[in-house]
């Protein structure tokens, strides 16, 4: 069997897939990928379902494989070599026994992926691979740990890189009033909405901390609220007035007000700000979320259609050339 060994690794690399939906009432937040647009974007540079297990990077990481694996690289950039060599981020690359990929610093953002043809096969917990620290699933990786890999795609894979929208720099972040956004004074609101952020340092799997300057947000005064459900994105804000995005990680119930929900086509864009980047809020009404929002699967097809549409392009353009006695070259061509 295929296997992954990871020679060096430093702290929060885990396995993680697209989470465990449908425990709420149980008490499990559904946890999986703080980035799941980048598990559908690998998945469609290996060609293969977006719901394989991959590796989540925050750190530094060294690994070899056991058997010839076409690999792909995506959310966070990260400084990265097989043997040396600089691989190309966003694409899929092939590794060989014996050759080491290192993946070093990140260059902006938070949460890198290594995907591996088939997947990561671990032994599934509660219907998922993913580790889910605050519930006692799974755990962070280390040095010497070997990963059973699933069976490759028995379909013909190559080098392709794809175009990603940049998730990294912070931005406009949609969100949408709940049912505690009305415990909020209207000049509270104005006051969000006018207020530029920075997504702080201070942030991990179950949520990050907004900076800003000045006043905090805080609700209406003696306020008391019976715990109730919380879902990712969900911004809730503290005594202080001090706002948090809840991450895929996040707790099950809370007792802080919660001033808005980000939608969930830019939360990985909370997630993945490099800290210091900005962020500013907008409430939308429910019609605009819902016409933003694209489901993983939908996500893996359209990333699947530009690969597919790239690769068209290229035939397309070897039609105009003469090849009797030419040869054509790419950026890829010493990994085929």
């Amino acid at each position: 069997m295929n296997r992954l060994i990871l020679h060096r690794t430093g702290p929060g690399t885990t396995v993680q897939d697209l989470g465990r939906p449908g425990y709420l009432a149980q008490g499990l937040s559904r946890g999986g990928a703080a980035d799941p647009v980048a598990l559908a974007e690998g998945a469609a540079l290996l060609n293969q379902p977006p719901s394989l297990a991959v590796l989540e990077i925050i750190s530094t990481v060294e690994v070899e494989v056991a058997t010839p694996t076409w690999i792909a690289l995506t959310g966070a950039p990260k400084q990265t070599s097989r043997d040396g060599e600089t691989l190309v981020w966003n694409a899929s690359h092939l590794l060989k026994p014996g050759q080491r990929l290192h993946l070093g610093a990140a260059r902006k953002g938070n949460f890198a992926y290594l995907h591996l043809a088939g997947g990561i096969d671990t032994p599934p917990l509660v219907g998922g691979r993913a580790a889910h620290m605050a519930a006692g699933l799974g755990a962070a990786l280390t040095e010497g740990t070997h990963l059973p890999l699933g069976a490759a795609p028995d379909h013909v894979q190559r080098a392709q890189a794809l175009h990603t929208e940049d998730r990294f720099d912070g931005g406009e972040i949609r969100v949408l009033r709940g049912p505690q956004t009305g415990l909020f004074s209207s000049e509270v609101l104005d006051h969000f909405l006018a207020t530029p952020f920075t997504r702080t340092a201070w942030g991990n799997r179950q949520g990050v901390k907004l900076g800003h300057e000045g006043e905090g947000f805080r609700p209406a005064e003696g306020l008391n609220l019976v715990s109730e459900v919380i879902v990712p994105g969900d911004i809730q804000v503290t005594g202080d007035g001090t706002p948090f995005v809840l991450g895929p990680e996040c707790q099950t119930i809370g007792g802080y007000p919660r001033i808005g929900t980000v939608v969930p086509a830019d939360l990985p864009k909370v997630m993945q700000a490099t800290p210091g980047a900005g962020l500013r809020f907008r409430f939308v009404d429910l019609e605009e979320a819902l016409a933003s929002h694209r489901g993983i699967e939908t996500i893996h097809e359209i990333a699947l259609h530009d690969l597919r549409g790239q690769e068209t392009d290229l035939d397309s353009r070897l039609m105009a050339y003469n090849l009797i006695s030419g040869v054509a070259t790419n950026v890829f061509d010493h990994e085929d």
